[in-house]
């Protein structure tokens, strides 16, 4: 592995070079970044994903609930669609993606919308709804033709930025000085019990600059949520065996759940953002079949359920009980009070 961590660094040492022509291109302003006049909040990371962006933007949505007209915007990764498309009436992955559907799914009183563009998809957004008061950007913290009011920079606690290297050596889309333009930083993913010493330990490696608050968040889980009409007649509060079924970039804190609520633990896992297939659910059969005790289930992400809710595979699931698990974002609780006052104090600054 260390060898081919070897081989693939010369190129990191490119694709670095290359970011970094682009950012500088951004900074001296030869190319153009533009600002709206509300509002716009830019979710966002230094990897390829598995930080917990989708759970941060719903807590954002939450927080705002009741007091802004709020919109989702997104790129919308691997969709069959292009361009600016407004979520309404019938739609799914391949219209949308993952995580705006999930979004659209979830949230009945916010306005989600896919676009490479952002600078395109927010002036779509302002036109079709000029009382827009609130627009979180999910995963444009690299996207600089928006310049966002905040951006917040995740970074997971198990796999911190500063520790990893630039793609293809690493898994960091930009360097790790690149934080410098964050306005807040979030770990994400800790434990619920979180010692000061690592609390310090951290804040020294990641050094954010004396106006870069620093933040630490972890995830609760919910009860599972049946999937088919065989989970609603199969509802418990425990499990002797669970199979967990994966397509995301870190499936090792729902691995960790999982763990306490069953004797027997089994996974499937695929690659981020994974479209399933009638093959993966023969598999998925399976190896729901090699895990023998009679009291057993199988649970997936609220993600990968958007991915796996299409008719032709839960049909070959019929009789299977499949579950899946919300998971949500809280702040430990000094930091709780902190990041909620910022985030609202910046939202009635621009909408006062």
């Amino acid at each position: 592995m260390k060898g081919l961590w070897s081989l693939l660094l010369p190129f990191s040492v490119i694709y670095g070079w290359i970011t970094y022509v682009r950012n500088k291109l951004y900074d001296w302003r030869l190319l153009p970044s533009e600002s709206f006049p509300l509002p716009v909040i830019c979710v966002g990371n230094l990897s390829v994903g598995g930080t917990g962006k989708t759970p941060h933007v719903e807590y954002l949505v939450k927080l705002y609930a009741g007091k802004y007209k709020t919109a989702i915007l997104s790129r919308g990764y691997r969709r069959k669609t292009k361009g600016f498309r407004l979520a309404a009436g019938q739609e799914s992955v391949d219209t949308l993606g993952d995580e705006p559907m999930q979004y659209f799914t979830k949230f009945n009183d916010v306005i989600v919308a896919v676009d490479e563009s952002r600078k395109n998809g927010i002036q779509l957004l302002l036109k079709k709804f000029p009382d827009i008061e609130v627009i979180i950007l999910d995963d444009a913290f690299q996207h600089r033709a928006v310049k966002a009011g905040i951006n917040i920079l995740l970074t997971d606690y198990h796999k911190p930025f500063f520790e990893d290297f630039l793609l293809p050596a690493g898994r960091l889309r930009e360097s790790r000085s690149s934080a410098d333009r964050a306005d807040l930083i979030v770990v994400t993913k800790t434990p619920k019990i979180f010692s000061p010493i690592t609390k310090r330990n951290y804040k020294e490696e990641i050094k954010p600059r004396p106006d870069q608050p620093l933040f630490f968040s972890y995830l609760t889980f919910g009860e599972p949520v049946p999937m088919n009409a065989a989970a609603k007649l199969f509802m418990r509060k425990s499990f002797d065996g669970i199979l967990m079924l994966t397509g995301i970039a870190n499936p090792l804190p729902l691995e960790n759940y999982l763990q306490g609520r069953c004797q027997e633990l089994a996974t499937l896992t695929f690659p981020d953002h994974h479209t399933f297939t009638k093959e993966d659910t023969a598999n998925l059969r399976q190896a729901f079949n090699n895990i023998f005790v009679g009291n057993k289930a199988i649970m997936t992400t609220e993600k990968d359920a958007m991915r796996l809710n299409q008719p032709e595979l839960l049909n070959d699931l019929v009789d299977l009980p499949v579950y899946y698990i919300p998971v949500e974002v809280e702040f430990h609780p000094v930091d709780k009070e902190l990041f909620d006052r910022r985030m609202l104090d910046f939202a009635s600054r621009k909408n006062s």
